[in-house]
């Protein structure tokens, strides 16, 4: 399989003085995900990139895939733009957690909370079936969560898995336990 150079474009409200509807393109990675505006959908360029053979496999056979966290419109979505990674994902018959980041990620997802982040997923990917959605309990807005995940069937987990000192980072064997509890119950 030859590699292909992609990158990636995100339309986005809010960067034109006088104008703050109006869409912009942003491109690459490091302008997206410290654009000043409010990210309205991502695109990758090429915009039909092959996927590896083995990622593809890798997600028919598994049991469980796991979705994050990470940067949520740079790292984590932009999996979803890839069609044969997105064909796997939609057709696999392993169930699906979307892992939510601790909190917003300056310019990239600025005032977003659990809600917003499991929104733009399912506005890119409205045909995945999520099975659990794992977030922590300092959070707020639970209960808006909790209607946007009953929307796509998504049972939503919630746990201690932050590291505890008031960053936004998970804890490794908090996370680690998550899954074992989610997998369990699975």
């Amino acid at each position: 399989m030859a590699l292909v150079p992609m990158d990636i474009v995100a339309d986005v409200r809010g960067l034109v003085p006088g104008s703050p509807e109006a869409l912009t393109s942003v491109q690459g990675q490091v302008e997206v995900a410290s654009t000043d505006g409010i990210i309205e959908s991502i695109r990758l360029i090429p915009d039909n990139p092959p996927a590896a053979p083995d990622a593809v496999k890798a997600i028919q056979d598994a049991e469980w895939v796991f979705l994050g966290p990470g940067s949520w419109f740079t790292s984590v979505l932009p999996h979803l733009m890839v069609r044969a990674l997105r064909e796997a994902l939609v057709a696999t018959s392993a169930k699906i957690v979307v892992v939510l980041n601790l909190g917003e990620q300056p310019g990239e997802t600025t005032g977003f909370g659990p809600a917003e982040h499991l929104s733009v997923l399912l506005d890119h990917a409205p045909d995945l079936r999520i099975h659990t959605v794992l977030v922590d309990s300092s959070l707020d807005g639970l209960d808006d969560l909790s209607r946007v995940a009953e929307k796509c069937g998504a049972q939503v987990e919630v746990a201690d898995v932050a590291v505890g000192d008031g960053t936004p980072r998970h804890d490794p064997e908090r996370l680690a336990a998550a899954y074992a509890r989610v997998i369990g119950a699975g």
